[in-house]
């Protein structure tokens, strides 16, 4: 991988596409808040929200596979002082995330993805 994910930890989040009713997986940098994984919807500093986003506000049911594990999660759009303290967080390890949300001029949405209780510890993705 290049580009701007060149040194980025990534995962691939499986959300439905509301309006089409398909699974569609979009590659995510994160980083680990506890035993929960957090993305932010940059769109590469582009002034819309991702459309993958779009999708989680619609149906927070998605799956999250990180290396060979495989889970079922929902997810959880941070807000407030929490928002401001993780996404400051994820840009001191990710300081173009800083510079994404300055060239788009609006508040990029920080995600926290909770695995749903119950849901094995590791599944193969079985790629």
């Amino acid at each position: 991988m290049g580009g701007e994910l060149a040194h980025m930890h990534l995962l691939l989040l499986t959300a439905t596409d509301v309006p089409r009713g398909r699974r569609r997986t979009t590659p995510l940098a994160y980083h680990r808040r506890g035993e929960r994984y957090v993305v932010i919807a940059s769109n590469g500093g582009a002034t819309p929200h991702p459309k993958w986003f779009r999708n989680l506000e619609r149906d927070p049911n998605v799956t999250v596979e990180v290396g060979a594990e495989s889970f079922p999660a929902t997810v959880r759009i941070l807000d407030g002082a929490e928002r401001d303290a993780v996404f400051a967080a994820f840009v001191t390890r990710a300081p173009a995330a800083a510079a994404f949300e300055e060239k788009a001029g609006r508040r990029i949405p920080v995600i926290e993805l909770v695995r749903l209780v119950g849901s094995p510890d590791r599944v193969s993705a079985g790629r």
